[in-house]
């Protein structure tokens, strides 16, 4: 297919969809990139999202009847 061809259809799109087709040129460009590895994540770098309360460990009163 020529450039030309592929030019006149994208032009007739509307912008929402033209950045559609952006996005998806740059998913086949990462796709046939065979050097391109995933982020992996990095220990650690979660630290600060949550907090665990205290009593964490405690026995769950919903779960007391079950455990005399």
């Amino acid at each position: 297919m020529k450039d030309e061809v592929l030019l006149t259809k994208i032009s007739s799109l509307p912008e929402d969809k033209k950045e559609q087709v952006h996005d998806f040129i740059d998913f086949l460009i990462l796709k046939k990139d065979k050097n391109h590895t995933p982020n992996s994540p990095i220990f650690g770098s979660g630290k600060g999202f949550f907090k665990m309360a205290k009593d964490f460990d405690e026995p769950l009163e919903d779960f007391k009847e079950y455990m005399e």
